[in-house]
């Protein structure tokens, strides 16, 4: 899954670009939560054959050369260069660490796995937004917040029960969580500094500044050898579909069903991670993942006040 930009004033652009008369946007929801959920099974497959680095070196890179003709068509581009130094910072936190990070953690963890703790996001940001925003939370979103993490301790500890990977398969774990804290701290630094910049420039930025700070490191750890024709094909798809398209799906959901029916992408993410890792790549599911999974998304619905059982 990629970032989801914090300002939502952009938000008809989406109704511009597709020009489509049907406005229904439950197939664009079902089709964002197939791509974002394919989008693990592709970093995996090009961490494995040219590592974590160029992985997101590639990712941001394709992204970029989608999005900014985009960007540059609609009128943005005299915005986006006015950000240019939050662009670094954005690149920093809502593409490079993460990517990284579900890069280097997918060589030793299920796509699954990587799936679930990427729907943690949500508890990150209300967390980072509390401390550093003073943001108000009431009974229910602590209640959520305190739940998700519960989960998110029950699904590291059932890591770590198999006992021929354990090591592996819990610092896969805990390498995981940096993307959702990642992401968490950028919601709210853009909700701090860029809370006027349309969602468009934000989400260009992002891929702009990430392709700039990941370079020099890219040059460092350019492949010895030929990447496979699959990996040329996962890094197509993880940067344009995953990446760009996404984006432009995300958008138009927002501004057919609005915010919080847009989030709830989160949820459905797994689900078709976990489905392509048992058809694709023979990955297997516990009980004690899917019993795990539910609690964290059980504290995400009160986290983000989507479920509101106490009054």
């Amino acid at each position: 899954m990629g970032w989801v930009p914090h300002s939502v004033n952009d938000f008809d652009m989406p109704r511009r670009l597709f020009n489509r008369k049907d406005q229904s946007w439950h197939w664009d929801f079902i089709a964002l939560s197939a791509i974002w959920g394919a989008s693990f099974m592709f970093t995996q497959a090009i961490s494995k054959d040219i590592g974590p680095t160029m992985t997101t070196f590639a990712r941001v890179t394709i992204a970029t050369l989608f999005m900014v003709p985009i960007l540059l068509a609609k009128g943005h581009g005299r915005a986006l260069l006015g950000i240019w130094r939050h662009a670094l910072f954005l690149g920093m936190f809502t593409a490079v660490l993460p990517f990284f990070a579900y890069g280097y953690a997918l060589q030793m963890v299920s796509t699954t796995t990587a799936s679930i703790i990427n729907a943690t996001t949500p508890l990150f940001g209300a967390v980072i937004a509390w401390f550093w925003l003073s943001d108000q939370l009431d009974r229910n979103r602590v209640a959520g917040l305190l739940l998700g993490f519960l989960g998110v301790c029950a699904l590291v500890v059932s890591q770590a029960s198999d006992q021929a990977h354990a090591q592996s398969d819990l610092l896969g774990t805990l390498i995981c969580l940096f993307a959702p804290a990642s992401y968490g701290f950028a919601a709210s630094y853009t909700k701090k500094y860029l809370k006027e910049v349309p969602s468009m420039v934000q989400a260009t930025a992002s891929q702009v500044g990430g392709s700039i700070v990941v370079a020099p490191a890219a040059l460092w750890a350019w492949p010895d050898h030929m990447p496979l024709v699959s990996t040329w094909g996962s890094m197509l798809m993880l940067g344009i579909v995953c990446s760009g398209v996404a984006y432009l799906l995300f958008y138009r959901i927002i501004a057919l069903a609005g915010p919080a029916r847009a989030l709830t992408v989160t949820f459905a993410i797994p689900l078709f991670a976990a489905a392509y890792g048992l058809v694709l790549l023979n990955e297997s599911l516990t009980l004690a993942t899917l019993m795990s999974a539910g609690v964290i998304v059980v504290g995400i619905t009160l986290a983000t006040g989507l479920w509101r059982p106490l009054r």
